[in-house]
Parts: structure tokens; C-alpha cells; sequence
């Protein structure tokens, strides 16, 4: 099954990003094996020598490693994986941010428009839970009132 791919970027960097965030995830663990190249193209439906320079971008944001005869590995400096991991989820706000103005938001309207997605992707896990599972405080006491359930949702948020 291919990788989501699009135009608006090279295909290797989308591509190193998708392993930058497997590795991340702990998809692929700090000082774990990856997969071949070979496999990976495979599996992105991308050219091997796309896949070979996606790795040495990977390289050289020092994620990655590479072993003459064992292959390639994931760095085992987690506080590099974390850097990156940061350099990334600011690239993503950034991008969230632009998105939201170019349709007309101001930061007020944006704060609101996360805020209220954040709480709506809380009541789909907490739903999606079994009861037993769930954290009681993450609910009003039955029979609350609506300052409290208010009041309750604006803690979980």
C-alpha cells in the first residue's frame, strides 16, 4: 500500500518526514533496526533512489545512523528525538496557523475553534473507552448543573 504523497513537496523529504514521524511515535524505537530500503520503497510506492535519499536526510538531522554492513538504525539520543520532535509540531502549528488566517480567523477565533477540538477529541476517547476505563473526573457528577457541567468541561480542556 503506497504512502499518501503530494506535488507541493519533493517526495523524498514528505517521505523522510513520514519515517521521522514513525520514529517519533516509537514506531521505530531509539537504536532499533529499520527496515531495508528496498522495503520501505516498497512500501511508500516510491523509487529506491528516493527512499536512499530520504535516509540521508534522515542522516543528516541525525536521526538515523547507518552501519556499513548491518544496515540503518534509529539514533539512541532521545533528547535529539525530541528536539525533532518539537522542530516538528511547531512546523505543523505554523501551518495549522496560516490555514486558519488565510480563511479569514483571528487568534481569538483559532484559540476558540483548537480549544473546542481538543474538548470534542476528548469526548470521542473518553466515549470510545469502556465505563470502567473512564476517569470519573472527567465527568460532571449526575445531576450537575450547567455551571458545573461548564465548569467540568473547561477543566478537561
Amino acid at each position: 500500500m503506497s504512502w499518501e504523497l503530494n506535488s507541493t513537496q519533493p517526495i523524498y523529504l514528505q517521505v523522510a518526514e513520514k519515517i521521522g514521524q514513525r520514529i517519533i511515535s516509537g514506531e521505530y524505537p531509539p537504536g532499533g533496526k529499520l527496515p531495508p530500503v528496498r522495503e520501505l520503497a516498497e512500501e511508500a510506492g516510491v523509487n529506491p533512489n528516493t527512499m536512499q535519499r530520504a535516509m540521508t536526510e534522515l542522516e543528516n538531522e541525525g536521526l538515523v545512523y547507518a552501519q556499513r554492513t548491518s544496515g540503518r538504525f534509529v539514533t539512541d539520543d532521545t533528547a535529539k528525538i525530541g528536539a525533532v520532535s518539537e522542530k516538528m509540531a511547531r512546523h505543523l502549528a505554523s501551518r495549522f496557523l496560516a490555514d486558519m488566517r488565510s480563511l479569514g480567523f483571528g487568534p481569538d477565533r483559532i484559540a476558540q475553534v483548537l480549544a473546542d477540538a481538543v474538548r470534542d477529541e476528548k469526548v470521542t476517547r473518553t466515549e470510545a473507552l469502556p465505563q470502567d476505563r473512564r476517569n470519573a473526573s472527567d465527568t460532571p457528577p449526575e445531576g450537575a448543573g450547567p455551571m458545573q457541567q461548564e465548569e467540568q468541561r473547561r477543566k478537561n480542556i
